[in-house]
C-alpha cells in the first residue's frame, strides 16, 4: 500500500467562514464492524508516553480515541470514558502563573484494551512517527559527527504545533455549520491549502468527535495561513436557466450535477495533493480484518503540502479512519535532509554528492535545520 484509498467518501459543498472552508464528507454506507469512541484524561492535557526503553514522547494529549471492532452495538461507550453531568465541571482551563502542570503517564501510544478495543493517541501516533525518522543517527563511527551523535542519536528530538483554538476563525466555523446526513469526516482548508483531513466509519462516530478537532494539533503554516490569509470564496451554484429547470425534478436534477462537479472538483483539485502523494506506510497494529497504520510523505521538494497521519484501512485497503497532519516547509526540509543522510549511512561526502552540493553546503544545512550539535566539534 502507497496511497491513501478514500473509496466511499464524498465531497459536500464547502462551508465557509473567513479564511476557513469545510468540507465535509458523506459515506453512502457506514464502515461496518469498526466504531471510534473518545476517552478523556483527566488534568491540563499534558501527557508522557512511553514508547520504548529510556525513550518517551512527551506533548499536550487531551483525548485518546477508542477503535471498537467487537460488534456488541452502536451505543456502547468506550472503555475508560469519563463523562460530566450537564453543568458540572468540563475541561479544566489552566490557571495562571501556573509553573508546572500534573502530566498523566501512557504506556505506549497504541494499546489493547479488554475485548476488541485498542487505545491510540490521534495525531501524536504520527507525529511520533515524524520525530523518530532516523532517531538513531549515525550507525558507522564517521569522524565528522560528534560523541553525542554517536552515543544518543536524534535525542532529544522537537517540533512545533498550534492547537485548534489558536487557529483563527477555526472554532467558529466548526461551531457555526450544521452537520450534513451521513457526514463521517471533512476536510479542513485555511486560506485554501490543506490544513488536516478527518476520517471516521460511522456518522454517529463523527457527530461525537467533531469537537474534537478543537484540540487537535495544527502546523505552523496553518497558524500563518489562518492569520493573515484573506477570506476565501463561499461556493456558490449557478444553474443556467432553460427548459430543463422549469419543473422541480428538473431543477433538483440539475441542482445535483452542480453538487458531482464540485465534489469532482475538490478530488481533483484542492485534495489532490492528499490523494495522489506517495507514502510509507508503518503498520502499527492489526485490528481483525482492520489495520492501523502510521504514515510519511516522500519528503520531496517543490512538491506542494505533505502531510504525516494515522489511517485505519478494512481488508480491501479502503480508509475507514484518517487524521492528518501537514508538515511546514522546514520540516519537510528536516525530513528531506534526514532521509538522504540515512540513504548515505550518514556519510557526508556521500550524501553531499545525492544532494547535489558540496560538504561544505550540507554542513550549513545540517546546522540550519538544527542538528548542530550531531556535528563534531560544532564542524571545526
Amino acid at each position: 500500500m502507497t496511497r491513501l484509498e478514500l473509496t466511499g467518501l464524498t465531497a459536500r459543498p464547502a462551508q465557509v467562514w473567513g479564511g476557513i472552508r469545510l468540507v465535509p464528507l458523506v459515506r453512502e454506507r457506514p464502515v461496518e464492524g469498526l466504531r471510534l469512541h473518545q476517552e478523556v484524561y483527566t488534568g491540563y492535557g499534558a501527557g508522557t508516553v512511553e514508547v520504548g526503553p529510556r525513550t518517551h514522547y512527551t506533548s499536550y494529549i487531551p483525548h485518546g480515541f477508542v477503535a471498537d471492532w467487537s460488534g456488541e452495538g452502536t451505543n456502547t461507550a468506550a472503555y475508560g470514558t469519563q463523562f460530566a453531568a450537564p453543568g458540572g465541571s468540563g475541561p479544566q482551563s489552566i490557571p495562571p502563573r501556573t509553573l508546572t502542570l500534573p502530566r498523566h503517564r501512557h504506556h505506549r501510544l497504541a494499546k489493547r484494551q479488554a475485548g476488541n478495543r485498542l487505545r491510540f493517541l490521534p495525531l501524536h501516533l504520527a507525529m511520533e512517527g515524524y520525530l523518530a525518522l532516523h532517531f538513531g543517527g549515525p550507525s558507522t563511527a564517521w569522524e565528522e559527527w560528534s560523541r553525542q551523535a554517536l552515543r544518543d542519536g536524534l535525542s532529544p528530538r522537537a517540533e512545533d504545533a498550534y492547537l485548534g483554538w489558536s487557529v483563527r476563525g477555526l472554532g467558529d466555523a466548526l461551531r457555526a455549520f450544521e452537520i450534513h446526513p451521513g457526514q463521517c469526516g471533512v476536510m479542513v482548508y485555511t486560506a485554501d491549502a490543506l490544513a488536516a483531513a478527518f476520517v471516521v466509519p460511522h456518522p454517529d462516530d463523527y457527530r461525537l468527535l467533531h469537537p474534537t478537532l478543537i484540540e487537535d494539533l495544527y502546523g505552523e503554516l496553518v497558524h500563518q495561513y489562518a492569520m493573515y490569509g484573506a477570506p476565501v470564496a463561499d461556493f456558490g451554484a449557478r444553474i443556467p436557466d432553460g427548459p430543463h429547470t422549469r419543473t422541480l425534478a428538473g431543477l433538483r436534477t440539475a441542482a445535483r450535477g452542480q453538487e458531482r462537479k464540485w465534489s469532482e472538483a475538490h478530488d481533483t483539485l484542492f485534495a489532490r495533493e492528499l490523494r495522489d502523494s506517495p507514502y510509507g506506510f508503518d503498520r502499527v497494529y492489526r485490528m481483525g480484518s482492520f489495520t492501523l497504520w502510521r504514515f510519511l510523505p516522500p519528503f520531496l521538494r517543490n512538491r506542494g503540502g505533505q502531510h504525516i497521519g494515522e489511517t485505519i484501512t478494512d481488508h480491501k485497503g479502503q480508509v475507514a479512519y484518517l487524521k492528518t497532519f501537514r508538515l511546514s516547509e522546514a520540516q519537510i526540509r528536516r525530513g528531506h535532509l534526514l532521509q538522504r543522510l540515512a540513504d548515505a549511512d550518514w556519510l557526508l561526502s556521500a550524501a553531499a554528492r545525492s544532494l547535489g552540493t558540496g560538504q561544505d553546503e550540507l554542513l550549513r544545512r545540517i546546522r540550519s535545520a538544527g542538528f548542530e550539535s550531531l556535528l563534531r566539534d560544532r564542524s571545526r
